[in-house]
């Protein structure tokens, strides 16, 4: 399954970790550089174009890399993913190590390119902790309820979970820009803070997502014990229901 860490005999770890480092250094480089762009140009890539630039680096990277090493590009969905036996506990520091490096190479090459614009790229909260904790702890509980139902439950949608899973990024995005920017992931923050020596509200970043992406595994798994039974009656309910109607119609 997505998000699983695929057999060892067909991709060693070490091509696993290589391809996490390069995933999740797509992701900070584009997620970060939308909003240096817009930064420097006055507002040319705009709230809808910054999200973009993360959901669909996220579905790319998740559709390139996932059968390789899971794409998990998120420390959050690793602990996540090893609390529900998704993912081996053995694997998750080193899966850790890879994704802070990839974030923290990814901010210093955006340094590197758009110095002095770094700032734009860091996310720093413009409501109270308070409140930017809680709406970071949501988005972070739709992103894992997302990737949780797409990634680990046979009768979700296969194939199209990087795009799922893309548009629920982009969706969070426009939801907690204005006050978070939204950002689900503590390496799409810590390493752009490093890069720019900006730390405001950094803990934010790394603890709620954390408890969100818990809260929002908790939730599909125990959703789903009930869904096979359930599903099958709603279903079978609907399709009766369509099949009447289409013989009284015909009648």
């Amino acid at each position: 399954m997505l998000f699983e860490l695929p057999c060892s005999q067909c991709h060693p770890f070490q091509e696993a970790w290589g391809a996490e480092f390069v995933g999740t250094f797509i992701l900070v480089f584009s997620a970060a550089a939308g909003p240096i762009v817009n930064e420097k140009y006055h507002g040319v890539e705009t709230l809808l174009g910054n999200a973009a630039c993360s959901g669909l680096a996220v579905m790319v990277v998740i559709l390139s890399t996932g059968h390789i090493s899971g794409a998990h590009l998120n420390p959050s969905v690793t602990l996540a993913f090893a609390t529900f036996r998704h993912f081996p506990w053995s694997q998750v520091p080193l899966y850790i190590i890879v994704q802070v490096s990839a974030s923290i190479s990814a901010s210093f090459a955006l340094k590197g390119v758009f110095h002095p614009f770094m700032s734009g790229g860091v996310t720093v909260p413009s409501v109270s902790h308070g409140q930017a904790f809680a709406l970071e702890f949501v988005v972070t509980f739709i992103l894992m309820f997302t990737i949780t139902a797409v990634a680990t439950d046979t009768r979700a949608v296969g194939e199209m979970a990087g795009v799922a899973i893309g548009a629920t990024v982009l969706l969070d995005i426009l939801v907690a820009a204005p006050t978070t920017w939204g950002s689900m992931n503590p390496i799409r923050t810590l390493g752009p803070a490093i890069a720019a020596g900006n730390y405001k509200g950094l803990w934010i970043y790394l603890v709620a997502p954390t408890f969100g992406a818990l809260a929002g595994a908790t939730a599909y798994t125990t959703f789903g014990l009930f869904g096979p039974s359930l599903g099958s009656c709603l279903q079978a309910s609907t399709i009766g229901w369509v099949a009447s109607s289409l013989v009284d119609w015909e009648l």
